[in-house]
């Protein structure tokens, strides 16, 4: 028969739970109406769209939760994916479902396809995911940028990749700091929930069936620490923004149509020479209101932050282009603004 000092200690243990729930579900109860959450990644994530995988049981959670709140949830993971495939596929895959949150849960396949010669150099892992980020902030989205989580589960720093992992995380680290992205460090609570948990310093089997693909304790894990995610997202919803950068142009009466017209393709090229635009849009004026005081051109052009920006400034092909207009313009007006 069990002790009145048992049933105490499990009627307290329950009480702690459904309270912890609680606080969990009044953060939560914050979303937005009609928000459409993302998980772009490789096969984790592709696995993670499976009745126990990880993107479904959030899913679940949401809709069991908060019905009313009409989430959208969309798996985008493909097995085998790296940095430069999300990169070729982020218009089709993601921009066109106009998300308002991106998780991209991306790194592992970049290291351990290293092995084969298939790999990804950690410039163009930075690069790649500056660029895909850059993107999504652009039309608005917001993205929480997860660190790629484990090549093998062993806690005695003995996997044969626990360095480059590290050194890609602190990559996937600091591209968050720069382009004010939400950090989910699923390396780090990784390797903590195991010193805890792999006491036999197993190799798999305690998060993974493989080292790398979650068994359904992992995708309880990540689930956790996607909604942990979400949780910091709506209580900060506007921890990023964006750097638009507007310029109006007004050309001189002398400037053939012709030359103006290569002076407007000139600079629509730009994103092609500057890699930290991460979007520009161009038109001429159409309002009919006649308070254009004579400006005719208008460019827009997107950075992820203000570092960006100020890196476009001098860059050589910017100077260039300066050089090209010089003395072609009546007025040029320059305004910069930052936007969520």
């Amino acid at each position: 028969m069990k002790s009145p000092i048992h049933f105490i200690a499990l009627l307290i243990a329950v009480l702690f739970l459904t309270n912890n729930s609680s606080a969990q579900d009044s953060e939560l109860a914050m979303i937005p109406e009609n928000t459409t959450i993302l998980f772009l990644g490789d096969s984790i994530t592709q696995a993670g769209v499976r009745p126990n995988g990880y993107v479904t049981l959030f899913k679940n959670h949401l809709t069991e939760n908060y019905a009313d709140k009409n989430i959208k949830v969309i798996g985008a993971g493909i097995s085998g994916n790296r940095v430069p495939n999300l990169q070729k596929r982020l218009t089709k895959d993601v921009l066109s479902k106009k998300p308002d949150l991106v998780f991209i849960y991306i790194g592992i396949n970049d290291v351990w396809h290293s092995q084969s010669g298939r790999g990804t150099s950690p410039v163009d892992f930075e690069a790649g995911l500056k660029e895909i980020i850059g993107k999504i902030q652009s039309q608005g989205g917001k993205v929480i940028l997860c660190t790629p989580s484990m090549i093998g589960e062993k806690t005695d720093g003995t996997n044969p990749l626990d360095s480059m992992l590290e050194d890609f995380s602190a990559i996937s680290r600091r591209v968050a700091k720069e382009t004010g992205s939400q950090l989910l460090d699923l390396r780090k609570n990784f390797v903590e929930y195991l010193k805890t948990n792999n006491t036999k310093n197993v190799a798999k089997n305690i998060l993974t069936s493989d080292g790398v693909h979650l068994n359904p304790a992992g995708n309880q894990f990540v689930t956790e620490q996607m909604l942990d995610g979400l949780k910091t997202h709506v209580a900060h919803p506007h921890a990023s923004s964006v750097v638009r950068h507007i310029v109006l142009f007004q050309f001189k009466n002398s400037v053939p149509p012709a030359e103006v017209d290569s002076i407007s393709k000139a600079f629509n090229q730009l994103p092609e020479k500057i890699d930290v635009i991460t979007s520009l849009e161009s038109g001429t004026n159409v309002s009919p209101e006649n308070l254009a005081q004579g400006y005719t051109h208008a460019f827009i052009v997107s950075f992820a932050n203000e570092k960006d920006r100020d890196a476009y400034l001098p860059h050589p092909a910017h100077k260039a282009f300066v050089k090209m207009i010089d003395g072609k313009l009546e007025q040029v007006l320059v305004f910069d603004i930052k936007t969520p």
